[in-house]
């Protein structure tokens, strides 16, 4: 009968099938490879500075931070370590938003105990950092932060007709003297579930007398649905694609 183990040397080890892989500084994506959720259209090729005579104007917000916060607005010591970290109060009347005095940061209430966190920074690692940070100021304290910067789409509209549009396809009204400036509302938009914030309105940040901006949030998977949609929508006023934000 054979022995086992065989008599002499014992054979070399095989090496570890990792020791031929090459070990690299692990990394985020490169931000030239980075595409936004409407990049596929090349909608740069067709946007103008000026929309002319056309009522409304689309254009895509690029890259931006989103985090998702939760807590308990009747906490004092919540609300305070929030502010240290944004340096602005979270707003606490429903469906109404605060933004940093610098411009740099925007809450949105979205619930009795829910807010999205955005900030137009466009590094790659903006969302991280902010979530980073609200979590670092919330300590132990009960709450839930999640960065979703890259689940969002954001959609900018805007022009005279800009409320027109939106309300061919969403329920709420939107009419200026119930849906103000400041002001922000879960709802859809046709078929696709959104977040409006109502940035500006006649003469204020940037918007036209008589005219309105919204940014609309969308999932990602549906940003192009939305995009055709409000293009379509919007025809019989007319509508100019504006440069990406």
């Amino acid at each position: 009968m054979p022995r086992w183990p065989p008599d002499g040397p014992s054979p070399a080890p095989s090496p570890s099938p990792s020791s031929t892989i090459r070990k690299e500084r692990a990394s985020m994506v490169e931000p030239y490879l980075r595409q936004s959720p409407l990049a596929h259209l090349g909608l740069d090729a067709r946007a103008v500075s000026d929309p002319g005579s056309a009522a409304v104007s689309l254009c895509e917000r690029r890259f931006f931070a989103l985090v998702n916060l939760r807590g308990r607005p009747r906490d004092a010591a919540f609300l305070d370590a929030i502010e240290s970290a944004l340096t602005m109060r979270l707003p606490t009347t429903a469906n109404t938003t605060a933004t940093a005095a610098d411009g740099a940061v925007s809450a949105l209430w979205l619930g009795p105990d829910e807010w999205w966190i955005t900030a137009a920074d466009p590094a790659p690692e903006a969302g991280p950092r902010l979530a980073a940070r609200l979590r670092e100021a919330l300590g132990g304290r009960p709450g839930a932060v999640t960065d979703i910067s890259e689940s969002r789409a954001c959609i900018r509209i805007a022009g005279p007709r800009a409320r027109a549009v939106l309300q061919k396809g969403c329920p709420l009204d939107l009419h200026a003297s119930v849906f103000g400036a400041g002001q922000c509302a879960q709802s859809h938009v046709s078929k696709a579930d959104v977040v409006l914030h109502l940035v500006a309105e006649n003469g204020t940040n940037g918007a036209a007398p008589g005219a309105a901006t919204f940014d609309v949030y969308v999932l990602r998977s549906f940003a192009e649905y939305l995009w055709r949609w409000l293009a379509d929508a919007g025809r019989e006023y007319g509508v100019a694609i504006g440069p990406s934000r």
